[in-house]
Formats: C-alpha cells, structure tokens, sequence
C-alpha cells in the first residue's frame, strides 16, 4: 500500500505523536510561540512566580467561522482569556494553548491562526508557555477547537468584588455593543447584507490596568461575552443584592449596529462582545473615569450608562420613550458557537 503525505492539510498522523507532530511543531508552532519557558519542550512550563495572590481561569474557543472581520478563532482565544484574568484585577503573564484539529483542516489556515495568537500575545504582553496537539478523524470535530488557561498576578491593592457594590454607584462601558455578535451572525449566515460590521475582538488588559491604577473606587469588572451587556448585568444584581438601571439613550451603540439588529429581530444587548467590559464605579469617580477611557483607542466610546440603586437582583432600561423595560439573562441560545 502506498502512503501518501501531503503538506497542505492536517492528518491523522499529525497528531500521533511521532514525526509529523513534530515537524508541526518545529515549522508551525515554534517559530511564533517560542519562548524561554517553552522552548525545551518538557512536560510542564516552570515559570518564576511574584509574592501575592494569583488568578486563573480556562475557557474554550469554537467559534463558527474561524475567520471573522476583526479577527479569528486564534485571536479570540488570547483575548479571551486576557480579558478574563484584566476584568478580575489581574495582570496576566502566561497562557497554555490546547488545539483539537479535525483531519484536512489546511495548514495554511491553521499557521494563519497561530501567527494572529502569536501577535495578540505581544500586543497583550503575555507568552504561551506550554501546549498540547491533538488530531481527530473527520467529522469528529469541526476543523479546530482551542482551549486557552491564562495565569496572572493580582494588581496590589485591588479588591474588586460584587460585596463592594452599593446604590449610587455608577455603570459604564468603554465602548460600543454588540459588534461581535452581529459579525459572527452575518459571516456565519450570508444574508447578503451590505454590512461593515466589524468584531471588536481586542485584549483590554492593559486599558483596564490604568483604570485601576487610577481609580480606585472601581468596585466590579465584567466582561462582556455571551449573554451581552443585559446578562452581565442581571448576574451583577442578582449577586450584590442591587438593582441596576441603564439608560437606553446613553448605551453606545454602531448605527449600522442598530441597523441590522433592528430588521433582523435582535437585541445588542445580549449580543456577545470581545473587547467590551463593564465597570462598576463610585459615583464621584465615574465622569474622570469615562475622560480617562476616551483617551484610550479601546476606550474612545466610553460611556456612563447606568446606575445602582436600592432593590432584589433586578435591571430595568429607562427607554428613549420614557419607559421602563425589566431586562433578564438571555434565554436560550439563538446564536451559539460566538466564542
């Protein structure tokens, strides 16, 4: 029987840790992930730690398509990850990689999604220090699933947490919602319409870090994935005990945003964000807080949108008409695999 190796897709082989797997690790990984703590290739990254606490946090990426405007799976991996560790009052150091590839999935495109991990960890000032490949049949995935775990060091002095929320505080967000979402949606979906709808697919560890060094009557980051801005919200009222208003007419949102989710049925609200957060801040501190972010290119949208007030766990949306709508966490999935 004769074997045949071709160099332009994943095999099964790739993954069986013999020659292929590391020669796809030699031409494909190394050249953009290598560092002093991963290059020796053992079994577990030694890194040298701080005094002081520590955070940690996991997720996985599978996001449908790996392509996007504004970025990749590759990229929201790193981002998501860093954003986790900045939301929770962590400066972020080091990240693991885990890669579930399906057999045929190009090299050319999975060497694409390594360099835009590569970058975003400059960008975002972290290294990957230890990894793992595996390879599975077709059809027994769908082309590359990425799992991230980011390690980080707590910012001294930071103490956020729902315990610190109180009514008078204020709500703001650094920029625009929804983007994420909606570009996932019409990649995905090809309604053909003419949209310039970009994800905002970003590592916010670094804006955030100024915000925290500066001001320090933040009480409680979050950011803003699945769910949107609404379910985050609920979820921070429902554990401080708080109500939570937020005013229709303040929340920045893209008008071509708001467009399309309006002829497509949707909410920005619950639509997913990758470079959004929320912050929950006294209220003598929040308006040089918003100067401060539109200083930043990650922050120029930046906006008070609401405030804490006595009550159960509830939000409510004071609308442009006067109104009041009660908002709740998203129910159900009407679009899955954003992340």
């Amino acid at each position: 029987m004769l074997l045949i190796i071709t160099n332009d897709i994943i095999l099964l082989a790739h993954g069986d840790g013999g020659l292929l797997t590391h020669q796809l690790l030699q031409k494909h990984f190394l050249p953009y992930f290598n560092n002093e703590l991963l290059g020796d290739l053992t079994d577990a990254a030694c890194f040298p730690v701080q005094t002081g606490r520590m955070a940690l946090s996991t997720d996985s990426f599978v996001v449908d398509p790996v392509f996007f405007p504004g970025g990749d799976i590759g990229k929201l991996a790193v981002c998501g990850t860093v954003n986790d560790l900045a939301v929770s009052g962590a400066r972020p150091a080091y990240l693991t990689a885990s890669f579930i590839i399906e057999e045929g999935f190009l090299l050319a495109s999975l060497e694409k999604i390594i360099i835009s991990m590569s970058e975003t960890c400059r960008e975002a000032d972290v290294k990957i220090v230890a990894g793992d490949t595996k390879v599975v049949g077709r059809g027994q995935a769908d082309k590359i699933f990425i799992t991230t775990t980011g390690a980080g060091y707590l910012l001294p002095g930071v103490n956020l947490g729902y315990h610190c929320i109180k009514p008078g505080d204020r709500v703001l967000v650094n920029g625009c919602v929804g983007n994420h979402g909606l570009a996932i949606l019409l990649q995905r979906e090809e309604l053909g319409l003419d949209s310039q709808v970009v994800s905002d697919c970003a590592p916010l560890n670094k804006i955030i870090e100024k915000l925290l060094h500066q001001f320090k009557g933040v009480k409680l980051m979050r950011d803003l994935t699945r769910g949107g801005l609404a379910t985050a919200a609920k979820e921070i009222a429902l554990a401080s005990g708080v109500d939570i208003w937020l005013n229709e007419a303040a929340l920045p949102v893209e008008e071509s945003v708001k467009g399309i989710t309006g002829l497509l049925g949707l909410d920005s609200l619950y639509l997913a964000n990758e470079g959004k957060f929320l912050a929950v801040i006294d209220s003598g501190m929040a308006e040089a807080a918003v100067s401060a972010l539109r200083k930043e290119p990650l922050g120029k949208d930046a906006c008070l949108i609401g405030e804490v007030e006595t009550g159960k766990g509830n939000v409510y949306l004071k609308t442009v008409l006067g109104g009041a709508r009660k908002l709740d966490m998203l129910a159900g999935a009407p679009l899955p695999r954003i992340c």
